[in-house]
């Protein structure tokens, strides 16, 4: 699989030269490709290290083999209509489509038009290649039957195997996904499921992702969502796993401790600014900062992942309407999040040594 990955890569990589090649001959003609909504596009040829880099994400022949498992049991069964797609080669479609923030008929287009992505879902051109209603169906097939949390699951379980998920303690967060605020739609109003919030002297509509990661690693190991307008520390309960015996936090999760019944917890939680500020200066604030900034350094880990889903996967706004739609997409891009992170110590546990004499 982790050789798979390399050949990907590769091929990825020379296709994008190509690209660049070619629109520095002609770039009138690559500028078209991009009105006409082309997957090849100046979106790609604008930091083609980026889309390598995404593209290099990929299982490893048990967590896909895991993955499969959770689907098979809700996946159509071939009969007498026309006979299903493999579930390898949709899985992997899908998983595509979240990693390069692709619409349906934007992620059938590339299958048509990219080699690379065709190989690695398995495809080719002398056989049918899924639609856009197919990629759909896919993806609501997911979500009626709540395989996303499966997916997140599955794929701790084995990083947890390969001693990359500790789980002594826990680094908790929330971060804001816009929604669109408009109320130009046929229905004349926003997403009922979202709400707005003040966060400094801005406003925000949308809603909130809210993650536990692992102290050690940095992975996500829970996620949830909620409106954006739902208070931080609501959600702390529901975000430790009960194993931790540490929780770092910011200051937005004061009063937790009253929260989560369990002896033995110790809660590290940001002070308020204003707090060290008011402390007179001396040993006493001097060793307060310094305090504060030693649990600042461990809370830093919790925002790689916000990074990965919102820079490197393109979340930047949410692609659905309702919370359980986006909630099942987010979900299954911290699940790809926790992959993209591990991925050097996976691809250097994949290596097969030469035996010592």
């Amino acid at each position: 699989m982790f050789t798979q990955i390399q050949d990907f890569m590769t091929e990825q990589k020379n296709a994008l030269a190509e690209q660049a090649q070619k629109f520095r001959e002609d770039p009138v003609e690559s500028a078209r490709g991009v009105a006409a909504g082309s997957a090849e596009g100046l979106k790609s040829l604008k930091n083609p290290v980026r889309v390598i880099a995404r593209s290099a994400v990929k299982l490893t022949a048990i967590t896909q083999n895991a993955l499969q498992g959770l689907i098979e049991p809700h996946y159509p069964a071939a009969g007498r209509g026309r006979r299903p797609y493999p579930l390898a080669s949709m899985l992997r479609v899908h998983l595509m489509q979240n990693w390069f923030a692709l619409s349906d008929p934007a992620m059938e287009e590339a299958l048509y038009e990219i080699a690379s992505l065709r190989a690695f879902a398995h495809l080719s051109l002398g056989e049918a290649i899924p639609d856009e209603t197919t990629i759909l169906n896919f993806r609501h097939l997911l979500e009626a039957n709540d395989l996303a949390e499966d997916i997140l699951a599955a794929v701790n379980k084995h990083l947890a195997r390969k001693g990359l998920l500790l789980k002594k303690g826990s680094i908790v967060d929330a971060t804001i996904i816009a929604a669109p605020s408009s109320t130009k739609n046929a229905g004349g109003e926003r997403d009922p499921e979202m709400h707005q919030t003040k966060k400094g002297n801005q406003w925000h509509f949308g809603m909130k992702a809210h993650i536990a990661v692992d102290a050690d690693s940095g992975l996500v190991h829970t996620v949830t969502t909620t409106a954006a307008n739902e208070s931080d520390v609501e959600q702390i309960a529901d975000l430790l796993h009960g194993k931790e015996e540490h929780v770092w936090a910011d200051s937005g999760y004061r009063g937790a401790q009253a929260r989560v019944d369990r002896e033995g917890l110790q809660w590290h939680i940001a002070a308020r600014p204003s707090d060290i500020a008011k402390l007179p200066e001396g040993r006493r604030k001097t060793a307060a900062q310094k305090h504060e900034h030693r649990k600042a350094s461990v809370r830093a880990k919790v925002e790689h992942p916000f990074r990965v889903i919102k820079r490197q996967f393109g979340l930047m706004k949410v692609r659905f309407r309702g919370l359980a739609k986006n909630t099942a997409h987010v979900v299954t891009l911290f699940a790809l999040s926790n992959l993209w992170m591990a991925r050097r110590q996976l691809m250097a546990m994949a290596v097969v040594r030469p035996r010592s004499a």
